[in-house]
């Protein structure tokens, strides 16, 4: 039985479909928790309850297998527009209300979320810590004197005390990570145009994205599931297709690179997060990381300053005053950049990306700390730009690079302070990631957020299909995560559930590749329960998907531990012959792991 007071998105579902609780009892309960004092500074604007029974009131129950996201409440950091609700951007001066919500707003309503209010942030998306903020500097969920992270702050805080079930931030340099690394949350910076950002107040327009945080990695996929898709009014959005992980190669910066700013705790952590990743099946490789951070310094000591100026220069010009002085300082520094170095950073940058063409032809995803240190606020209050600069040290490089990225928790040092690292891979990535992520977040910490509530060892999968979609259980390289995944996501599927076979089946790993690919045969004695995967693919997209399964592979019906059938992979007999067995392994994805220790 799910716990009532859990916003982990399967266990509130399950007790809506169970009548135990309805969203609007949950809402109920939330709106109370949030009245009153507002002691981290989380807040712009809460809704008032009418308006959230509003969209309460506006789910049909009936619909609550077709809705992914049905009864789940959200909040929203306040430079993304929610209708009829203030954006102020961190700026009062700044704020208009919008008559429409932002493209992905929308998409989270039409799939069930309910909005309950507006976050805190740094001023216009600019910083790291979340200190900048007429508001207040958005606090801590651990320690109230340290810093939120920034500047998706409020998007994070809120998450991590229990005040939604997920949140929308933006990511630029960083602001969809560190807040997560910072409040032992995930944090989802997705490849760049995969969410639409219209709606959204631009910090450098050619580089946001939108940035989901969430309590676990499978929250955060689901999430994305529904807030992904090409929006032909946002010039910036892009078809991303999905791209699986050959293997687990991951690529570490070399020790000379790294930077811990003195904080021998993080340090210290980090080396236990890659012997946990190596303990997931992970192969270390040490790359070079220079390509990388010297990327990273082009996005504040180079002209792409200038695209903040472009944002909302002519309002700080017209009202001065109105405006952080931090935020002022760095965004007016955007009138300086001339045309010209525009186009020689422009160079620099086509050079770099060119030398980390090397860093992956050795490695799969990237591996780094989400953060070198963390800082108190009246450290931040007194060296704000060195400091903040400092948090960027691993994040600034992704945007410009074109890169996905997920922020997983990863331990506490000492005095109790999360510690974070940072999953990173090509565009496209972004269900690869958060299948791993998830892998790695539960084998790392044991609780979630700042709440008192264990990490799932596994989310529960939605119970029935959608309409027109139809089964399809996979137990090779087409499971989450595994170089073929992208076959399934790229039509349109989503995975249903995990399971096992009746221990009625031998697995084999068949010859060829890549990429490297078993063979399930059914036998009559001696089988085993293999592990797989069921997803739901569009019935329009079956046929497309079936006519590229190569022999011996090809399409029948398996039977599952409950005794259940369902349409699969199946391999023909004869393939065993001269192919190893590995049925010991217990499916696929084990035996990679071994394969690549």
């Amino acid at each position: 039985m799910a716990n009532p007071d859990s916003l982990i998105i399967s266990e509130l579902q399950e007790s809506y479909r169970s009548g135990r609780q309805t969203p609007g009892n949950v809402m109920e309960r939330l709106l109370e928790n949030s009245v009153g004092t507002d002691p981290l500074n989380v807040w712009i604007t809460r809704l008032p309850r009418d308006q959230v029974m509003v969209y309460v009131s506006a789910l049909d129950p009936r619909l609550i297998d077709a809705l992914p996201l049905y009864g789940i409440p959200f909040v929203v950091k306040d430079n993304i527009d929610l209708a009829g609700v203030p954006t102020t951007a961190g700026c009062p001066g700044f704020a208009y209300t919008p008559a429409q919500s932002a493209t992905v707003v929308q998409k989270l309503i039409d799939a069930g979320a309910i909005p309950l209010g507006k976050t805190n942030l740094d001023q216009f998306a600019t910083g790291l810590v979340g200190a900048r903020s007429p508001y207040g500097a958005c606090r801590n969920s651990f320690n109230a004197d340290y810093v939120s992270g920034g500047s998706s702050s409020g998007s994070a805080v809120a998450v991590a005390t229990g005040l939604a079930s997920f949140s929308l931030g933006t990511d630029t340099a960083g602001s969809g990570r560190v807040p997560a690394a910072f409040n032992n949350i995930i944090g989802l910076k997705p490849s760049n145009g995969r969410i639409s950002t219209r709606g959204v107040v631009p910090a450098c327009r050619s580089l946001d994205c939108i940035s989901i945080f969430a309590l676990t990695a499978e929250d955060a996929a689901k999430v994305l599931d529904a807030a992904e898709g090409f929006d032909a009014a946002d010039p910036y959005s892009r078809p991303i297709g999905n791209q699986g992980l050959a293997s687990l190669r991951f690529g570490v910066p070399r020790q000379d690179q790294m930077q811990f700013f003195g904080d021998t705790e993080y340090e210290r952590l980090f080396g236990l997060a890659v012997r946990q990743l190596q303990s997931l099946g992970g192969n270390a490789v040490e790359i070079n990381f220079a390509p990388f951070l010297e990327a990273a310094r082009l996005l504040y000591e180079g002209p792409w300053i200038a695209e903040r100026y472009a944002a909302v220069g002519s309002f700080i010009e017209a009202h001065p005053g109105a405006v952080h002085p931090i935020t002022r300082q760095i965004i007016e520094a955007g009138k300086l950049p001339t045309a010209a170095a525009a186009f020689q950073a422009g160079y620099k940058l086509k050079e770099l990306e060119r030398l980390s063409e090397s860093v992956w032809s050795q490695v799969d995803i990237l591996f780094t700390p989400t953060t070198g240190t963390i800082y108190r606020i009246a450290e931040v209050d007194a060296d704000p730009v060195r400091l903040n600069a400092n948090l960027g040290f691993y994040t600034n490089f992704m945007n410009l690079f074109d890169l996905s990225g997920a922020a997983v928790p990863a331990g506490f040092r000492a005095d109790g302070m999360p510690f974070g690292v940072t999953l990173v891979g090509p565009r496209g990535g972004d269900h690869a990631l958060l299948e791993l992520a998830g892998r790695l977040h539960r084998s790392s910490v044991a609780t979630l957020g700042a709440l008192e509530a264990s990490v799932p060892e596994q989310a529960a999968p939605p119970i029935l299909l959608r309409d027109g979609y139809v089964p399809m259980a996979v137990c090779g390289a087409h499971m989450q995560g595994l170089a073929l995944n992208h076959q399934l996501r790229d039509r349109g599927g989503y995975l249903v559930r995990v399971g096992l076979t009746a221990p009625r089946y031998r697995l084999f790993a068949l010859p060829g590749g890549p990429p490297r690919r078993p063979g399930m045969i059914r036998v009559n004695e001696d089988g085993a329960a293999i592990e797989l995967e069921i997803w739901a693919l569009p019935t329009a997209q079956l046929g497309s998907f079936v006519t590229g399964i190569p022999a011996p592979l090809g399409v029948g019906k398996i039977e599952l531990d409950s005794g259940a059938w369902v349409t699969g992979f199946v391999c023909e007999g004869y393939a065993a012959d001269g192919a190893a067995d590995i049925t010991s392994y217990g499916g696929w994805r084990e035996y990679v792991k071994a394969a690549f220790v």
